[in-house]
């Protein structure tokens, strides 16, 4: 389980050396103003939060938003996801965005947890499981307009499945929502065809006396730079974290900061001798007389293995290149030049020092991942120190 502490986070973030991921909740809150201000008015947000807010935390970043007036509530993948955040107090609604298996139905209607609907038998279990517990089931209605997951199809049999929908007497339909496969590419006549098929079936629903209070589509991207796609709320994924939602989409000119830097320290600084090698298989033989420091994190901690012989780190304002392969809990990188260099000096894998910046960007392009699943991946036994008004607030840690 997760440890929380929020008193001496000094002496944490001492005890952290090894590896520990800081994560900005200013830069967080930055960014979906940021995103807010590009919404019509009346508009808000549903703030993304699975797979434990890409990497950076769901449970700080919920309660940190949970008074923001322009969040609406938070989007989690599983029930699982959903009911660790009511665990942990969180009041605002969650929507669960993928299926829902009946096992949870009782607990999310309990809990008055958003559930994702595009199946008949769901909404039959549903209905019978509200009826037991003498609550409505509040469920959104996937439409499918050309992602091809999960969804009803946008056409009479999807209006058959919305007017099934509305017959249950235990379901409250609150909302509908589509998302697009290619709104982060450049060229958005593939998104708007996705839009078009979206407005249609809202105009088809409106037609028959349906009028389905939360519509939305619009994603990160989306709300950057497809406004014909605002609707009742919007979806802020990675760009809340201040990550792009693909290489066409240049998040810096809409003000994003990337929230989360990941760093560790030396643990041993070594002269490499001329033909000597490094690491398993050793891939890496010294050409020359180097010095050479150990830093320990690999890829237990989710830093990519592929990586090596093509990452980079910082130390002291300058870039090191990975020598040899990436272990599971360390690697070994160059650091001949730097003068004085010894054990115990901070190592920035993600981040800032100096003039020099690595980002998940560039380590993704670098290690053939992409941004997302870079900062998702990083492991449990990082413990997330966060930050608010730049100071220490709180730290996370596995025990």
């Amino acid at each position: 389980m997760w440890h929380q502490s929020d008193e001496h986070i000094e002496e944490n973030i001492e005890r952290y050396k090894r590896g520990m991921a800081v994560i900005d909740l200013d830069a967080i809150k930055h960014n979906l103003l940021q995103m807010k201000e590009l919404l019509n008015e009346g508009m808000n947000m549903y703030a993304v939060i699975k797979t434990n807010g890409y990497g950076h935390g769901s449970i700080p970043i919920a309660k940190a938003l949970e008074s923001a007036p322009y969040i609406r509530g938070y989007a989690v993948a599983t029930p699982e996801e959903a009911m660790e955040l009511r665990g942990e107090g969180i009041k605002k609604e969650i929507l669960i965005l993928g299926y829902s298996f009946p096992y949870s139905y009782e607990e999310l209607i309990e809990n008055d947890v958003r559930i994702t609907v595009f199946r008949e038998d769901s909404l039959e279990e549903l209905d019978k499981t509200a009826a037991k517990l003498g609550k409505n089931a509040i469920v959104h209605i996937a439409l499918d307009t050309g992602m091809g997951r999960i969804g009803i199809t946008p056409d009479e049999e999807g209006l058959q499945f919305v007017k099934k929908a509305y017959g249950y007497k235990n379901i409250t339909v609150e909302g509908m929502f589509s998302h697009f496969a290619r709104a982060d590419e450049t060229d958005k006549s593939a998104a708007l065809k996705q839009l078009k098929l979206f407005k249609d079936f809202t105009s088809l629903l409106h037609e028959q006396g349906l009028d389905i209070p939360v519509k939305h589509i619009s994603n990160s991207a989306a709300i950057l730079e497809l406004p014909e796609s605002y609707f009742d709320a919007a979806r802020a994924g990675i760009t809340m974290y201040g990550l792009k939602p693909s290489e066409e989409v240049d998040v810096s000119k809409f003000g994003l900061k990337p929230a989360l830097s990941l760093y560790s320290t030396i643990t041993y600084v070594k002269t490499l001798k001329k033909g000597q090698s490094v690491s398993y298989g050793g891939l890496f033989t010294a050409d020359r007389d180097m010095k050479v420091a150990t830093v320990p994190l690999g890829y237990g901690d989710g830093y990519p293995r592929l990586l090596t012989g093509k990452g980079e780190v910082i130390i002291k304002g300058r870039r090191c290149p990975i020598l040899g392969r990436i272990c599971m809990d360390q690697f070994m990188v160059d650091v001949s030049g730097i003068e004085g260099i010894k054990a115990g000096e901070k190592v920035t894998l993600i981040g800032t020092d100096g003039n020099e910046t690595i980002s998940a960007e560039e380590l993704g392009e670098r290690s053939g991942r992409f941004n997302y699943e870079l900062v998702c991946l990083i492991g449990a036994r990082i413990p997330r120190v966060y930050l608010l008004e730049g100071k220490p607030v709180l730290t996370l840690s596995r025990t």
